[in-house]
């Protein structure tokens, strides 16, 4: 689809005037009859028709997760939060932010004090109306260590919290210039009290009321006849997502017409799912990664030598070639890729070097083998790729023994738990939020145990610095740090690869920030046919 093509989608479901999609179109020279042409054709093409049940078979769900969002890990409770929460700001395909139930966000002149007007009329499934209250008290909680909540580390540099009228004012320990879209995190859906009273009740504001909750199996929603925002979501009655952790399963399921929506498509039957009648591949790069992480405060692992030699262990070029059949790039081992607006150009990518990998790993003194704990639900071809490494360190002197988990309990049992093992992530608004989630000293998600206070405070001074070019030299001092010093190996950022049934779905449109439409496949398309 071309960008004026994905522009007058914008303009058909309300997300861009028509105003702004013409005055693209004359930047790009395109004829004001032309580009009237297209908006007819768009919304010809993209009236929601109402009615009927939407399905997705997704890989990513656990007999163990919970509808407490807080504790949102992997890919089907992500997508299913999207169905029945409803959040602050929401990310859009530009990069920036939609207002939703903070209806305004403005900030003090020195970025310490953010007050945010909360939308009036917004009604929970249980009947009771938004307010400021709820929305603080949900912020709360989250910012509690013992909610164990996903974005507990993003919230640490909130000092008070305070609800008034229909406004909540956030004070800042320090001043924070992209302070919304921390807010933005998918684990801060607005749940009545805040989710103090009972986090797992399934109740928030979104188009969809929770009405199955099987974990590991299924998860059902239908229509919320008084969603604010129906006119832009909510268009099937109902809405089913079944766990599928078989990527065959997931296809069969697809092709039969049991679901209309798959994600996480190998990489090695694109090309086959292109040719089926009625299916569309859905690919479209972003910040996504597959890690394999080393837990830097555990040994072996605790010697920054040995994480060298398997960092230059590693060919990322063969790995993305076989593994990812080009749809991704070369990872460089920090978390972050072109991708992100401030990106630090100019850093040396790192090349497998066996022989330079092998005397870091005589200088480290291990001798013996190195455990790799993964499974088929780290990422597609997760087992492929840890036997690649394996193999690339093995011409360095390196044992690797590779441990295949089962998948359901992985994200609950291994992940952030053992000193090795594979992963990923879907990145995150900004570089700053992305470091603060994952790789400040006190972050919950650490999972690599990197904790370095000069990193810890360059994330700090990032977050206040108003001065673009300044805070992009910080972000590379960063990056530099992680990659030279941290317990993180990225081969590769990924393309996310869906499948759709087109020739029943409507409405479907990529985004950049996630796997189907940023986990809002369900709530925006509808059925055709």
């Amino acid at each position: 689809m071309s960008d004026l093509d994905h522009l007058s989608r914008r303009v058909v479901t309300g997300q861009l005037s028509r105003r702004d999609f013409l005055g693209r179109a004359a930047a790009l020279s395109v004829s004001a009859t032309f580009a009237n042409t297209l908006l007819s054709n768009a919304a010809h093409a993209q009236t929601p028709v109402r009615g009927g049940i939407l399905r997705a078979g997704l890989q990513g769900g656990e007999s163990t997760n919970t509808l407490d969002p807080a504790l949102n890990l992997s890919q089907v409770p992500f997508n299913f939060c999207k169905q029945w929460g409803e959040f602050l700001f929401r990310l859009n395909r530009d990069g920036g932010l939609d207002n939703r139930i903070a209806e305004e966000a403005g900030p003090s002149a020195d970025a310490k004090t953010w007050t945010l007007k909360i939308r009036q009329g917004v009604e929970f499934h249980n009947g009771k109306i938004v307010t400021a209250d709820d929305v603080a008290a949900t912020i709360e909680r989250h910012a509690d260590k013992d909610s164990n909540s996903g974005a507990f580390g993003i919230l640490g540099n909130i000092d008070t919290i305070k609800a008034s009228g229909n406004e909540v004012v956030f004070t800042l320990k320090e001043a924070d210039a992209e302070f919304p879209y921390l807010l933005a995190d998918y684990h801060l859906l607005i749940q009545p009290n805040g989710g103090k009273d009972d986090p797992t009740a399934g109740i928030s504001a979104g188009p969809y009321k929770v009405t199955i909750d099987e974990p590991g199996i299924r998860y059902g929603g239908e229509r919320f006849e008084n969603f604010w925002d129906k006119e832009h979501m909510g268009f099937a009655d109902q809405v089913e997502i079944i766990v599928m952790n078989d990527p065959t399963a997931r296809m069969a399921a697809l092709q039969s017409g049991q679901v209309q929506f798959i994600n996480r498509v190998e990489p090695k039957i694109v090309d086959l799912v292109k040719r089926l009648q009625g299916v569309s591949i859905e690919n479209v790069s972003g910040k996504g990664f597959y890690p394999f992480n080393m837990f830097c405060d555990t040994a072996p692992f605790d010697n920054n030598d040995l994480r060298m030699a398997l960092k230059l262990a590693m060919d990322r070029e063969q790995m993305l070639q076989t593994i990812l059949r080009g749809y991704g790039t070369v990872g460089n081992d920090f978390p972050v890729n072109k991708a992100y607006p401030l990106f630090p150009e100019g850093i040396e990518q790192r090349a497998f070097d066996p022989d330079k990998a092998g005397d870091f790993y005589k200088k480290s003194g291990h001798s013996g083998s190195i455990l790799l704990r993964t499974s088929d639900v780290a990422f597609p071809g997760a087992i492929d790729a840890a036997q690649l490494f394996q193999q690339s360190a093995a011409k360095a002197g390196i044992t690797i023994d590779i441990r295949r988990e089962p998948g359901d309990g992985y994200w609950s049992e291994v992940w952030n738990k053992q000193p090795f093992c594979m992963s990923y992530w879907g990145g995150r608004s900004t570089q700053n939020q992305m470091y603060t989630t994952g790789y400040v000293s006190n972050a919950d998600w650490n999972d690599t145990r990197f904790k370095n206070p000069q990193f810890d405070q360059l994330v700090l001074a990032a977050r206040g610095e108003l001065d673009e070019e300044k805070r992009k030299s910080m972000y590379r001092d960063m990056a530099i740090m992680m990659r030279d010093e941290g317990g993180l190996i990225v081969p590769f950022f990924n393309d996310f690869i869906d499948a759709v049934a087109t020739n029943k779905v409507g409405g479907y449109e990529k985004h950049t920030e996630g796997e189907l439409m940023d986990g809002y496949a369900l709530a925006e398309c509808w059925l055709t046919a």
